[in-house]
């Protein structure tokens, strides 16, 4: 029995230490239940930008792909190249004209093509917005803060000295003055055959192919220029199927470089639609998982 008393007596302390520690938890255990939980939605955590740039930017997601859109002597280069290729295609074709043939024309789309709005992509990354700013990009339109992108200057002119007709076929949306602004942007690049009868602005789609088989009635056109597989056909217009892109531009790898010169564009256009299932995703944590996804897809 001593033995006994003497190990309850030994665990005495220990006893008391536990008790008071047990008081104590449930004095908190009770703070906390009078404290309400705020209940968790699908629509307020979609909103929510925990995953999104910092406060110092530095993590942005577009980082990369807008320092080599604004630095890199290989972004510029694939202009020159595009427009060179371009330029081989038209002299060919004008030195099989006959009389009799239909007029030879180039149809190509605005922005990203021939139209660069870079401060824009650096605007978003200043203000640490990591996708696509419906908002910010309506604002700067009317601004005519844009610059021809490499080579496009010369290769219009090219064209345009021999009589090769430029269609313009964009889609844009800023309102009532949409069409303002993109005749604007033309002249304001000094690019040629800058009028009404030779541009084409889409404001509710951003199906060309409706204007362009009309061109065509009329046009030998010998290519056609954009930074989207949409500026050539309408059949790339693929949503949430990555692979049906794919496949549908494999289909056609005869045309790139000859009837489809595309240009660079990692930043923004229909690619991000056959990962979204739409082109201009909202900034939320799952649209960032569904991007690490794509990024982590095998090639």
């Amino acid at each position: 029995m001593k033995s006994i008393s003497r190990k309850l007596a030994l665990k005495r302390p220990v006893l008391h230490h536990l008790t008071i520690s047990l008081f104590l938890l449930g004095i908190h255990t009770s703070s906390m239940a009078q404290t309400p939980i705020k209940p968790t939605n699908a629509a307020t955590n979609a909103a929510t930008n925990t995953t999104g740039p910092s406060a110092s930017g530095v993590n942005n997601a577009l980082l990369y792909a807008v320092a080599w859109k604004k630095t890199a002597a290989e972004y510029r280069a694939l202009y020159y190249q595009g427009f060179n290729i371009a330029r081989i295609h038209v002299q060919n074709a004008l030195d099989k004209h006959k009389a009799g043939d239909k007029p030879l024309a180039i149809v190509t789309d605005m922005d990203d093509t021939i139209v660069n709005l870079l401060d824009y992509w650096s605007l978003l990354i200043n203000q640490n917005k990591d996708y696509f700013d419906d908002a910010e990009w309506d604002k700067l339109i009317p601004e005519n803060k844009i610059t021809a992108s490499p080579g496009s200057t010369e290769f219009l002119k090219f064209c345009a000295d021999n009589k090769v007709e430029v269609f313009y076929v964009t889609s844009r949306d800023q309102g009532e003055k949409t069409y303002e602004y993109a005749l604007g942007h033309l002249k304001h690049l000094g690019f040629p055959y800058a009028d009404t009868s030779h541009l084409t602005v889409l404001q509710d789609t951003s199906n060309k192919e409706k204007r362009q088989d009309e061109i065509m009635k009329s046009f030998n056109v010998v290519v056609f220029l954009g930074d989207n597989l949409n500026d050539f056909r309408r059949k790339y217009y693929i949503k949430n199927n990555i692979d049906a892109r794919i496949k549908a531009m494999e289909a056609d790898r005869d045309q790139y470089g000859v009837n489809y010169i595309l240009f660079p564009n990692p930043t923004d256009g229909h690619w991000l639609a056959a990962i979204y299932g739409e082109s201009e995703p909202l900034p939320t944590n799952a649209n960032r998982e569904l991007m690490k996804k794509a990024a982590s897809k095998p090639y």
